[in-house]
Order: structure tokens, then C-alpha cells, then sequence
């Protein structure tokens, strides 16, 4: 499918990122409970992806395929970029900044920044990162000037909600507070959720603790929302809304075990949302497989600055927006996580078909590793002090030993707990998905390709 020709004046790009917002949390992904109306209407006005996936359930390594449209095994960035983890792409990566820049579009970034090293990353204009904290309303009046400016602008705007933060002290199970303030923001208010209203998804356990964290969660959410709906109030104020192509991500999955970090499903498959002035229909629901190594090459094709010869991994998706079921795109994407923190070393290389997923867990003789903030969270260290057998839909043994390969039916097993990997009947198609994961490691000139012939 071919994209429509570019109106005469070059269309604004809006690109939202959240913090570790899962897709079960949003209504227009079928929560009934979580406060998201602002991105509702924008789902509502424009296309919603349901088979839309990140290519590594990490903050820094998933922002380098979102920001470049190379994989991060390719890149550089092989897990975080801060601190003592210290990745970073490499010196001739081209970025989605410079290259809208190189076209003519002014750039600039609000939020989370999480990328390395920042001068492959150049803006006309940006905040400090952690200028607004988790006062998303606040961030987004920042950028009035910004988006009142000439034209065409880029700008990337990246909350830092609903990750988890500090732990609620004033609580009896002592649950995260992801952020929310013990008083509202100025001008803002809080929305609460009560723990015995929110909904728990399959992947987590029905307990206390789960329940506490995920009132937090969803209060983190509803501010993000909120902030989301005073950008787009700008954006309309501006008289800017007709000419706006806006994408609504995540970066990955939430940030509880089974999900975060992880290459199952609630891990990975997360909402993206699409507004474009141009598409042939509202309010669709596009069954299209797309990654986070397409977003780079969207937004350059809405620019009219895609290469003529492609260097991205992924490929533009601007013609399937406003198709719910788009004929001759796709039939599989793939994903590769290897680090989160340096001292998580979990390497997985991923084929998803619409109906199958193919894991090859790299280092499977090794215990699952964990990030450090979801192994001190309520909802694992709960699991641990009663014994539980299972954390959600998959028992905890399952979820720290994992064999070398992973084979779900997605179509009758939506939560990845019957394993057909090993069983003889499923021996060819383990054998065809190992081979398409080695042509996709050559094509990206992925490292880990070594360990086929040497473990």
C-alpha cells in the first residue's frame, strides 16, 4: 500500500511518548476504569493500531529504535544510557531530529530524554529533562510558544508518567507511588482510584499489593491524559490542529513483572494511536503489524524527507492509517531485547506472526533477570512472601526458568503459558522460525548471531 501525495504545506509532527504505559491500561483499549479521555477522542478522531509492538520492553534501548528506525542491537544503545550503564549510539547514527532538521522542520523536545549521546540528538528548542517532574499539564503549557512558531515543527514530547517512583510511605502495603504528588499540582487535580475498582490483567495476580500499585498506576496515567489533553487544547488554540500528524506511544509495557523488560505480550504489544489529517477514515481500529522501528520512517515520509534508499529497519506505515485490515503489508515483526540495567544481561530475539510468537531466550540456562525496581515492588516481593505458585497466568518457575525456545499460539493461548516449542508435531515450524531469526540478525548485524554456532 502506497502513501497519498503530501499536501502543499508540509504537516506539524507531534510525537508522544509515555513511561511504561501498557496497553491494558488505556479505555480505548477496553478499560473501562482508567481515566484516559483525551487519548480516547484521539483514537476516536484518528486510527487505533491493535497489533503495535516495541522491539525491546526497555526505556533507553526502546527510545533508540523510536528515535533512529534501527533495532538497538544495531544502533548501540543495548540497554539504559545513564548512570553506570552508560550505552549510547553509535558516532554515525542518524537521528529522527537531525534529519527533520536537515529537512526544514523545526525541532524541539519536552520530557524524558533518555538517549546517548545527546549531540546525535540536536533541537532548536528543548526543557531540561526533569524540568516539569510528573506535572504533565505544566510541561505541555511550556510548549505554547513552541507550537505557536512557524512552521513545520517536530516536537517530541515525552512524560515521564506512569513509571514508578518513590514508595508510598503513608500507605500499610507500602505500594510505588509512580509518581503522584502528595498535593496536586498547581492548577491541576488529582484523580484517585479505588484499589477494589481497578481491573487486574492476566499477567498479574489478583492481590492487596497488586491492587494498591495499580490505584497508583492509573492515577499516573490520568495525569499524563490530562497533560496530553492541555497540548492538544494548545495545539487547537494555535489553529495548528488541521495540519498535526500526531502518534501516541509507549515505550514499553508497564512496569510490573510479566510485563516490563520482558517479550511477552503485555511487555511489547502497546497502544499507538494516530492522528493524520489525511487519512481516509476516523476511529479505526487497524489490525496492520507495525514496530518502533517504523515510527522514524513514518514521520520522514509525512516530512517528504524519506530516503530514497532505505537505511531504516522498519518502513514507513502512513499508507495503512485509516485501513483497519491493510492488504499487502506485513505478516511479522520482530523484536530483540539484551540488556535493561548492565547487570541485567537477559538476551531474547522474537518472531510475532499474527498468530505465533517465537521466543529464542539466548542465555535460557541463566535465572530471568530483574530490574531492580520490579523486584522490590510489593506485587513480586508479595508473590514471594506467600508462596505463590503462580503470578498471574504463568507460575513463578515458569517466569524465572525459561527454556531455550518459547512457541505460543496467540490465536488459543493469549497468555503465553503453553509452550509448544518442544513438542514434535511443532518441529518444522521451531526450525523455519529459527531460520527467519538468523536472516533477521544478518540484516541488522545483530552481535548475538555468534551464539547460534557457538552455544
Amino acid at each position: 500500500m502506497h502513501s497519498e501525495p503530501l499536501p502543499a504545506s508540509r504537516p506539524n509532527l507531534i510525537l508522544m511518548v509515555a513511561d511504561d504505559h501498557g496497553r491494558e491500561a488505556l479505555g480505548c483499549y477496553g478499560n473501562p476504569v482508567v481515566a484516559t479521555p483525551n487519548l480516547d477522542m484521539l483514537a476516536g478522531y484518528g486510527t487505533r493500531f491493535t497489533n503495535s509492538f516495541c522491539t525491546t520492553a526497555s526505556c533507553a534501548a526502546s527510545r533508540s529504535v523510536i528515535l533512529t528506525g534501527l533495532y538497538n542491537h544495531t544502533n548501540g544503545t543495548f540497554g539504559h544510557t545513564h548512570g553506570v550503564h552508560h550505552f549510547s549510539c553509535f558516532p554515525d547514527v542518524r537521528t529522527l531530529p537531525a534529519l527533520l532538521s536537515e529537512a526544514g522542520y523545526r525541532t524541539g523536545r519536552v520530557g524524558k530524554r533518555h538517549y546517548a549521546p545527546e549531540h546525535l540528538f540536536p533541537w532548536d528548542w528543548e526543557q531540561p529533562d526533569g524540568a516539569f517532574g510528573r506535572d504533565d499539564v505544566r510541561m505541555s503549557e511550556s510548549c505554547r510558544e513552541f507550537v505557536q512558531g512557524q512552521e513545520p515543527f517536530f516536537l517530541y514530547w515525552a512524560s515521564h508518567n506512569p513509571h514508578r517512583a518513590a514508595v508510598k510511605q503513608d500507605h500499610p502495603l507500602k505500594p510505588n507511588s509512580f509518581g503522584n504528588p502528595d498535593e496536586p499540582f498547581p492548577g491541576d487535580v488529582e484523580q484517585v482510584f479505588g484499589e477494589a475498582d481497578v481491573i487486574v490483567p492476566p499477567f498479574l495476580p489478583d492481590t492487596p499489593e497488586v491492587r494498591a500499585e495499580l490505584a497508583q498506576y492509573y492515577q499516573s496515567i490520568a495525569r499524563l491524559d490530562r497533560g496530553i489533553g492541555r497540548l492538544l487544547d494548545i495545539l487547537r488554540e494555535a489553529g495548528k490542529g488541521s495540519n498535526t500528524v500526531i502518534i501516541y506511544i509507549s515505550d514499553n509495557g508497564a512496569a510490573f513483572p510479566a510485563s516490563k523488560t520482558t517479550l511477552y505480550e503485555p511487555g511489547m504489544q502497546l497502544p499507538c494511536i494516530v492522528h493524520s489529517p489525511e487519512q481516509p477514515a476516523r476511529g479505526v481500529a487497524c489490525d496492520g503489524l507495525i514496530t518502533w522501528a517504523d515510527i522514524t520512517p513514518t514521520l520522514l515520509d509525512y516530512a517528504g524527507a524519506l530516503p530514497d534508499q532505505c537505511r531504516f529497519h522498519g518502513r514507513s506505515f502512513r499508507g495503512i492509517i485509516g485501513h483497519e485490515h491493510p492488504g499487502e503489508w506485513r505478516e511479522e515483526v520482530y523484536a530483540a531485547h539484551t540488556f535493561h540495567e548492565i547487570t541485567n544481561y537477559y538476551p531474547m530475539r522474537v518472531v510475532r506472526t499474527h498468530q505465533y510468537k517465537f521466543i529464542w531466550n539466548i542465555a535460557w540456562k541463566l535465572d530471568y533477570s530483574f530490574a531492580s525496581d520490579l523486584w522490590s515492588s510489593i506485587s513480586w516481593q508479595g508473590a514471594l512472601r506467600d508462596d505463590r505458585e503462580f503470578f498471574g497466568a504463568r507460575t513463578l518457575d515458569a517466569y524465572l526458568h525459561r527454556s531455550r525456545f518459547e512457541l505460543y499460539d496467540l490465536q488459543n493461548d493469549p497468555d503465553e503459558v503453553i509452550n509448544l516449542a518442544g513438542q514434535p508435531q511443532y518441529a518444522s515450524m521451531v526450525a523455519g522460525f529459527c531460520d527467519r531469526l538468523k536472516r533477521f540478525q544478518c540484516d541488522t548485524n545483530d552481535p548475538w548471531i555468534h551464539k547460534w554456532e557457538y552455544e
